[in-house]
């Protein structure tokens, strides 16, 4: 149950070797991706404004699309940012998330809307999203979750 008492489905964790689940995002200005050079290994920071969100995220850049704006990210956090060069893009859509889900109600069903909290989600609250991939691996479900939303 998260704070606001609502049940969810499942919790969404890192990929194997990962510090957090992939999350793919895109700036309100997709275009300043391409402008400020934006780059796998750079830092983030911003606010995921689109589903609502009122904390501030560090994210560090895994791959950047220069023509669609979307950038694939790990969560990393505030303090990993502190002394380094950031890019604050200041707002962002969630566009997906992607990694290995824990069901705790219902498990991850593909094409459904389903309720589930991001492993590391600091508002501990959930969120909703349409399940577009599971795959049943060794190391558990390996999902992608698209239509992010605070609900």
């Amino acid at each position: 149950m998260d704070v606001a008492g609502k049940e969810y489905d499942f919790v969404l964790f890192p990929l194997p070797n990962e510090p957090s689940a992939r999350k793919f995002v895109v700036p309100f200005r997709a275009d300043i991706v391409e402008r400020w050079g934006i780059r796998p290994g750079d830092i983030v920071t911003g606010r995921p404004a689109g589903p609502g969100c009122p904390v501030y995220h560090a994210l560090r850049v895994l791959d950047a699309n220069p023509i669609t704006g979307v950038l694939a990210c790990h969560t990393v956090g505030p303090a990993y940012s502190r002394d380094r060069e950031v890019h604050d893009v200041q707002a962002y859509h969630v566009h997906a998330f992607e990694g290995v889900a824990q069901t705790i109600r219902v498990p991850p069903t593909l094409g459904l809307r389903q309720r589930f909290l991001p492993g590391l989600c600091m508002l501990d609250l959930g969120h909703t999203a349409l399940v577009n991939m599971v795959l049943h691996k060794e190391y558990g479900t390996h999902i992608r979750l698209e239509d992010i939303r605070i609900l």
